[in-house]
């Protein structure tokens, strides 16, 4: 992990912000920190004691819980381009999946931030998807068929990161069946298994670590609408 300063032209958080907001709140974040996270390095909670938050300004990022580095983890939150994620809890670690870059928003920068209406309402906007994501992972373990869990999973994953194209919606999000149980909280053999049966279904088609829901792109983002 490597620290520089910045000169903040702008952020991510500020899309869809107006002119006149996004001038101000890249005054305020004139300086803050970016941070660069290299893949699959784990950082944990005393790293970032003086943030109160992060953006993602590219890349994507896991947040993993586990109560010992020899006992199995699980992803408690994954977030893409432009999503606002808490600091690593005591039993937890950030993680970026490939390089990533975040800017480190202190307690003091998030309270000037949040003066800015227009401001203040995108990042709470961002943390209410984040509460939505998180709670909508939890009810995904509801099933006890693991086929079932990686079908909502692979669900889930499209309304956050998807993108429409030829044929279904491919996952932007790159995850490896090791990561996608960890998400669900199965071990790797079941997800594959769950895989090749959904394969066999015709509801997704894989290549590698991208995947590509082959349905109909107005339910699943008409799901996530009735959901919100």
């Amino acid at each position: 992990m490597s620290r520089e300063p910045a000169t903040f032209p702008s952020s991510r958080l500020l899309d869809g912000v107006d002119a006149e907001a996004r001038a101000r709140a890249g005054r305020v974040l004139a300086g803050t920190q970016v941070i660069e996270l290299a893949a699959g390095q784990p950082h944990f909670r005393a790293a970032f004691r003086s943030t109160a938050l992060f953006v993602v300004e590219d890349g994507f990022v896991v947040v993993r819980a586990t109560s010992s580095p020899l006992e199995r983890t699980i992803v408690t939150f994954e977030a893409g381009p432009g999503a606002v994620v808490l600091p690593p809890g005591p039993e937890e670690l950030l993680t970026a999946l490939g390089n990533a870059r975040l800017t480190a928003i202190s307690p003091h920068t998030s309270s000037e931030l949040l003066s800015i209406p227009g401001v203040a309402q995108r990042i709470v906007e961002q943390l209410t998807f984040a509460l939505r994501h998180r709670q909508e992972a939890l009810a995904n373990l509801a099933p006890t068929h693991h086929i079932e869990r990686v079908r909502r999973k692979l669900l889930q994953l499209a309304r956050a990161h998807g993108r429409v194209v030829s044929g279904g919606i491919r996952i932007d999000f790159p995850i490896s069946h090791a990561l996608l149980a960890e998400t669900i909280g199965s071990s790797r053999e079941t997800v594959t298994r769950a895989i090749d049966e959904l394969q066999r279904q015709g509801f997704v088609d894989r290549a590698g670590s991208t995947y590509r829901l082959l349905v109909a792109p107005g339910t699943v983002f008409a799901l996530g609408d009735d959901e919100a």
